[in-house]
């Protein structure tokens, strides 16, 4: 069965810190940024970046990534290959209230086939929360439109061990121009997930 990876697994591993840089194009690895304008010609994807928010060091990126990657290599047993795994444009405000996108090469072998993909995956998401004993809910996938385009959508809510809500998540994903592109909002507050959907949502795409 072949995974493709496009999120990292922050409730197994938050600790993010902000990168401080002046030049954030150095913590991508396709596309640039001008402004506060995100743009992916490979992805043909603009976004705006809201005010307030930090892009994230890539490094620390990369170092959580591979902590959510050794957990999904757990449940299944399996080795993953993500080297074809770029990093977009990844924004946080704090520790909890994070906006990170990625993509990575599909090529389709037969109709439907990301589709089943992304199924799975999202059941190994949730089978990794609570092997790693976090307890969690996932949504059922919906589908919605942003700038014309069908994304497949659910989301995780995380729980302390006292059952309290700490953190939920919002996965967003489709194939494009032959990649996988996901987007994963994380939040604990309705402010800062109505900030971030709205900047997504009003993202700009070439048809």
């Amino acid at each position: 069965m072949k995974i493709i990876l496009f999120t990292i697994i922050t409730g197994i591993s938050i600790s993010l810190t902000s990168c401080g840089q002046v030049d954030p194009n150095k913590n991508i690895d396709e596309g640039k940024v001008e402004e506060n304008i995100y743009t992916s010609e490979e992805i043909g994807w603009t976004i705006e970046m809201p005010k307030g928010w930090t892009v994230i060091d890539k490094e620390k990126t990369k170092e959580i990534n591979e902590k959510g990657i050794k957990a999904l290599e757990e449940t299944m047993d399996a080795e993953i290959d993500y080297s074809g795994l770029k990093i977009l444009i990844s924004l946080e405000k704090d520790l909890f209230n994070n906006f990170q996108s990625t993509s990575e090469p599909f090529i389709l072998e037969y109709e439907g086939e990301w589709e089943e993909n992304n199924a799975a995956l999202k059941e190994i998401i949730y089978t990794t929360y609570l092997n790693q004993g976090i307890k969690t809910d996932s949504s059922a996938t919906t589908i919605e439109k942003i700038d014309g385009l069908e994304f497949q959508k659910y989301s995780f809510t995380i729980y302390s061990p006292k059952g309290e809500v700490i953190l939920k998540q919002l996965m967003f994903s489709r194939l494009i121009n032959g990649m996988d592109f996901g987007v994963i909002i994380n939040y604990n507050n309705d402010k800062n997930r109505d900030e971030l959907l709205k900047v997504f949502r009003n993202s700009k795409f070439k048809k």
